[in-house]
């Protein structure tokens, strides 16, 4: 019987099934089981003959496939990733593709791989590290970073006792918190002090240069490339720190290609058959949830157990004011330097600056200085849409500033904003969205006043 190429890419594909580290399923567009990998088989409990009888979708309903990514992927028509717990007793991600001939579905082939013992791994990481992290006599702290507020504290802590190890961070806040200063401060003062900090924003690289610019490539590895080749970030950040900032913007496939190098430790160049064996920190930053991303298959489940190390949550501007001040007079000897100006400011100014949410955080706070310095008065104006329910700038032309330290102005200013507040009537819910702060720290700063509000639970 002659050999036909149908013969031949169907013992192809039983090779590659066998060979598979991979649990592989391959289902018709009707969720038809055809072929199963031997491990798809044990993690899953069944055997060949019994998957091959049967359908995902009956399969899912019988808890094997719980749920299951192939019936998700002939709902959606694309590639979907799900994360299941099997009948043995193990926790995969699963992902699944859509196969098209002339356009139409034809076939889904799925994968899974086991995460039991990378999650177990992880909670090893993390017992490790809490017991690493318990509090020392005195707490150690980030070099050129204020730290007024509790909150600002403990962040401050955890990131100095965490930079001599090589363990992953994650900084998550809104956008200007100020992620990329502390990640240079861990830098700094980590034992890669003396390498590169490599800083890349993620949302900035265009899926199409992905590859070239992390990986980098040899002269003439594609159309337009430089003649003399290009190291990619990924090795330039050897023997030093790479931050990637807003990692959350990353696709689905350029996480898969940065997840191998993290695990392999290896990077190739396109256009190379040499891999390069790399060694570098990596901190990442991001303003948005990873954990929801990856329930809604937007971000990798291993990839996240990867990075998610020591989470870092840095409060917004608003939740911490103490930190104000020190900001101010960081930025002031800045623009001193840069403009050779002075910057003073007066009550009414300082007023805003204490009362004013801060939508976007220190960067906001140190532009608006910045125009204040160049162009005087005029940049009193918000530099931002202003919030729902604002505080307008507080004129306090009758605070005698003169006879005054900073600190006893800044608290009779503050004092008297909450007087404002309460004087417009509500409870502490309300007191705090005027002032564009948190209900708790209303509640502290009300306290230490001896001021009175309705309870939070009275506020509508």
């Amino acid at each position: 019987m002659p050999t036909t190429v149908a013969s031949i890419d169907s013992a192809t594909l039983e090779v590659l099934f066998e060979a598979s580290h991979d649990h592989l399923v391959l289902t018709d567009a009707s969720g038809r089981i055809l072929s199963a990998s031997p491990s798809a088989c044990a993690v899953y409990g069944l055997s060949m003959q019994a998957l091959s009888e049967s359908n995902v979708h009956a399969l899912e309903a019988q808890g094997v496939f719980a749920p299951s990514v192939t019936r998700k992927v002939l709902a959606s028509q694309h590639a979907e990733q799900v994360l299941q717990t099997t009948p043995t007793g193990r926790r995969v991600l699963a992902e699944a593709y859509p196969v098209r001939v002339d356009g139409r579905l034809v076939r889904v082939i799925s994968r899974s791989r086991d995460l039991t013992d990378l999650e177990q791994e992880y909670a090893e990481l993390q017992r490790q590290l809490d017991a690493q992290l318990r509090e020392p006599e005195q707490p150690p702290t980030l070099e050129g970073i204020e730290a007024s507020s509790p909150a600002m504290r403990r962040l401050v802590t955890l990131l100095a006792r965490v930079a001599a190890t090589r363990a992953s961070i994650v900084l998550l806040g809104e956008s200007g918190v100020g992620k990329t200063t502390l990640a240079r401060q861990v830098h700094r003062q980590s034992e890669r002090a003396n390498g590169p900090f490599v800083e890349v924003n993620c949302a900035a690289i265009p899926e199409t240069l992905f590859e070239s610019e992390m990986f980098g490539y040899l002269p003439g590895a594609f159309s337009g490339a430089a003649r003399q080749g290009k190291p990619g970030l990924l090795e330039q950040a050897d023997g030093g720190t790479l931050f990637l900032d807003e990692i959350g913007e990353l696709g689905l496939g350029m996480q898969s290609k940065l997840l191998k190098v993290l695990q392999d430790g290896m990077v190739m160049r396109l256009g190379d058959t040499r891999a390069r064996q790399l060694d570098f920190r990596l901190i990442v930053a991001t303003h948005q949830d990873l954990a929801r991303e990856v329930e809604e298959g937007r971000f990798r489940l291993d990839l996240y157990y990867r990075l998610n190390v020591v989470p870092a949550w840095i409060p917004p501007l608003r939740e911490r004011r103490e930190e104000i001040p020190a900001l101010v007079e960081r930025q002031r000897a800045r623009l001193k330097q840069r403009y050779g100006l002075d910057l003073s400011l007066d009550a009414r100014q300082w007023g805003y600056l204490m009362s004013h949410a801060w939508p976007g955080n220190v960067r906001e706070l140190e532009n608006h200085l910045e125009r204040l310095c160049l162009a005087g008065d005029t940049a009193l104006a918000p530099s931002s849409p202003p919030t729902a329910d604002p505080a307008p700038p507080p004129v306090l032309d009758e605070l005698e500033t003169d006879s005054l330290d900073l600190a006893t102005a800044l608290d009779t200013t503050e004092r008297r904003l909450l007087e404002r507040a309460l004087a417009q009537g509500g409870g502490t819910r309300a007191i705090a969205r005027r002032l564009g702060i948190s209900q708790p720290s209303v509640v502290r700063k009300l306290a230490k006043y001896g001021l009175n509000a309705k309870r939070p639970d009275a506020d509508e």
